[in-house]
């Protein structure tokens, strides 16, 4: 219903018409005082993004609480039925992982997302891990590249500079070619040595090194209209793989100002879309809970770096994070937490569990509304609100 009446919002708006359940300039000026778009309101500056806002918020202000709850996962691609799971959960987007790629040719990953697409009322995020080395679940098939993308490291210690710029741009182009339009990279926590798990992820152990890396891909793929997402925010630095265990990080906040934050805050000012949370405890910031989990380190990032994206969460059915709550309190903690969107591989019964936290008040909708905001803003960004 939303896509479909796109078209008639728009012009409404523009025309100021008095049509029938139009939108007059009036109803703009209330809705950007009312408490729902508030988010919208003091995120624009100038009177030139008045009307790209507005829209924004008509989009929203047509959403039913289903729809809402919808946008804000993203969950893992499905073997089967992945339009009827679009359609019928309104989902904000869908991880690809290896697997959605191994048998199939380009063409059909094309179809697929495009009819995916065109079933949707808002287009969804789709998105993949490319990395680069040990991640790459497009390039390591020879159907879609002759040889997986080398890591960010790799090609760094070849060819320099030159040769992050040519591989961030034939990643971001691959990704545009398939239609997909957010990768979940680049990484850029700073590992302190060889022995660290994040290490042949990582770019360099060189705090210099790895602000420019951030910048670069993020600037390359920006021009090319492809979002990014930083990771692993705090910064691993030398922590455990959270798929399998919980990590404890008791470095101090002051350790992190000075080296593992500044790459995300280069990103950050270069203009990245999304930031992925890590599900490291942070004991610096938040002894008790994860940083997925943790207002504190959200506030981190929305107040001390000014960061007004998408905040993304590791998934929400790791081993880092199930000893400390089950899968449906995840989402709803992470939700309370101040996270946009939520990586899931239970998306049925996490969904199901923000909901009913919504619908009981635990979750106000004023919360809810400023995430699908925040999301609807930068799908409009990345040209997904048609």
């Amino acid at each position: 219903m939303i896509k479909r009446n796109l078209f008639l919002l728009g012009t409404c708006t523009m025309l100021l018409s008095g049509c029938d359940g139009g939108t007059t300039e009036e109803d703009v000026e209330e809705s950007t005082k009312s408490e729902t778009s508030s988010l919208a309101h003091s995120s624009s500056d100038s009177k030139e993004s008045g009307l790209l806002v507005s829209r924004e918020v008509e989009i929203l202000e047509s959403m039913s609480l289903e729809e809402k709850v919808g946008q804000l996962f993203l969950a893992r691609y499905p073997d089967v039925e992945a339009i009827e799971y679009a359609i019928n959960y309104h989902l904000g987007g869908f991880i690809w992982f290896g697997k959605d790629f191994s048998e199939k040719t380009p063409e059909a990953v094309i179809n697929e997302i495009k009819a995916i697409q065109e079933g949707a009322d808002i287009d969804l995020f789709m998105a993949v891990d490319e990395e680069g080395g040990d991640v790459t679940r497009i390039s390591s098939y020879p159907q879609y590249r002759s040889s997986p993308f080398l890591s960010p490291q790799q090609v760094f210690g070849e060819s320099g500079w030159e040769g992050i710029e040519s591989f961030a741009l034939e990643q971001a182009l691959l990704l545009k070619r398939l239609h997909f339009n957010l990768n979940l990279a680049p990484v850029v926590d700073i590992p302190n040595s060889p022995e660290d798990f994040i290490y042949h992820r990582a770019f360099s152990t060189v705090l210099e090194e790895v602000n420019k890396f951030s910048e670069t891909f993020v600037s390359v793929y920006n021009n090319e209209n492809m979002g990014t997402v930083l990771k692993h925010f705090p910064g691993y630095g030398s922590n455990i793989d959270t798929h399998t265990g919980v990590a404890y990080d008791n470095r101090s906040l002051d350790e992190l100002w000075q080296r593992d934050l500044l790459p995300f805050q280069t990103g950050i000012d270069a203009g990245t879309e999304g930031v992925l949370v890590s599900h490291n405890v942070i004991t610096e910031i938040d002894p008790d809970w994860p940083a997925t989990l943790s207002p504190e380190v959200v506030h981190i990032l929305r107040e001390n770096m000014g960061f007004d994206g998408i905040i993304i969460t590791d998934d929400l059915v790791m081993e880092g994070l199930q000893a400390f709550a089950t899968p449906e309190e995840a989402a709803i903690l992470a939700v309370l937490a101040g996270n946009d969107v939520l990586i899931s591989s239970d998306f049925i019964v996490q969904m199901s569990a923000v909901l009913s936290a919504v619908e009981e008040g635990r979750i106000s909708e004023k919360r809810l509304d400023e995430s699908v905001l925040r999301i609807l803003k930068v799908k409009q960004q990345l040209g997904l609100l048609q």
